[in-house]
């Protein structure tokens, strides 16, 4: 199990998701203020779900040095757009 520590200005309750991450533990750094309409800082621990195996994708193999530099810029006929010529004033 791997945790992480994450700041938010919304009070969350442990058990509740937060970030994608199951709350752990909380913390309150700053009260809240409602008289004065300000939202509190709470710090909370979070348990981080485990991460896929990098090999277990297939992974897409890089082009060859010798094609990496050799396209060139398409021509209008070869994009198929329409090129209107505005007349001069």
């Amino acid at each position: 199990m791997t945790t992480k520590t994450i700041r938010s200005r919304f009070a969350h309750e442990i058990g509740e998701a937060c970030e994608g991450c199951q709350i752990l533990e909380k913390r309150i750094v700053i009260p809240p203020e409602p008289n004065e309409r300000r939202l509190g800082v709470y710090e909370y621990v979070v348990e981080v779900p485990p991460t896929a195996i990098k090999g277990s994708k297939p992974s897409r193999k890089a082009a060859p040095a010798s094609e990496r530099g050799t396209f060139t810029r398409a021509t209008p006929d070869e994009m198929g757009s329409v090129i209107r010529r505005l007349p001069s004033r």
